[in-house]
């Protein structure tokens, strides 16, 4: 089980890091459209459509890193009132219900992204970009949130057996 919490911990960082330079790579991208646009007077294109992309992008696989920290928002008045076992079943619980909601949108998003590839689908704009490309995040990110909510359920007995 260390191993596995290890990996996904890894992974988790990985496509954290990654989520960072989508971030950064929308931030340069919309400045070069300030300039396009407005210093040199000309259109644009591609730089609208894939700053939404990326920062999409950036959301799904940066969410499992964020699992990590425990930086999601939580609502935390119940934990911190209850004991230290029925926080503990509060967070089981949590988990579980995390684990069933990223399964199912998983599953959906990976229908969609199968799909998308298989039909050949492009999105409906000048650029026509295979839409395939846009929508692999989704099931990527949210297959690596469900590995670490369970390597977050699989941690507070890793724990206990030191």
């Amino acid at each position: 089980m260390r191993t596995y919490i290890r990996v996904v911990s890894a992974l988790s960082r990985a496509a954290g890091f990654f989520s960072c330079l989508l971030l950064l790579a929308a931030v340069v991208v919309v400045t070069h459209m300030v300039v396009v646009r407005y210093l040199l007077q000309s259109s644009t294109i591609w730089q609208t459509e894939f700053v939404t992309y990326a920062l999409v992008a950036a959301t799904f696989l940066g969410s499992a890193y964020v699992l990590l920290l425990k930086g999601h928002v939580a609502i935390d008045i119940l934990p911190n009132l209850a004991g230290p076992r029925a926080r503990r079943v509060l967070d089981a619980v949590n988990a579980l219900l995390c684990l069933l909601f990223c399964a199912l949108l998983g599953w959906s998003s990976w229908h969609f992204f199968h799909e998308a590839l298989v039909n050949g689908w492009k999105t409906p704009t000048i650029w026509k970009l295979p839409l395939w490309i846009p929508l692999l995040p989704l099931p990527l990110g949210l297959a690596l949130l469900f590995l670490q909510y369970l390597a977050e359920l699989l941690r507070p007995r890793v724990e206990a057996a030191r």
